[in-house]
């Protein structure tokens, strides 16, 4: 457990990004059961769903990024 925790906190936007793609997945193939999607199909909407997953996590993180660096900006 440990273990685990470490690397959360060594790691916050990775484990943000298997945790929102764990759950976009989730709600992927819920809302989409019935539709009668091939296994092709099936795979290129997961992988699009876990690449959207990692853009809001990185678009998010772009706040942080300001945060960290306050006078970066307009200085010489």
């Amino acid at each position: 457990m440990s273990r685990l925790t470490a690397f959360v906190r060594n790691h916050p936007r990775l484990t943000a990004w298997i945790v929102l793609a764990i759950g976009m997945v989730a709600i992927l193939v819920w809302s989409a059961r019935d539709v009668g999607l091939l296994p092709g199909q099936w795979a290129a909407l997961i992988i699009a769903t876990i690449g959207v997953a990692g853009l809001c996590v990185w678009i998010i993180g772009w706040e942080d990024e300001e945060k960290e660096e306050p006078g970066a900006k307009g200085e010489s």
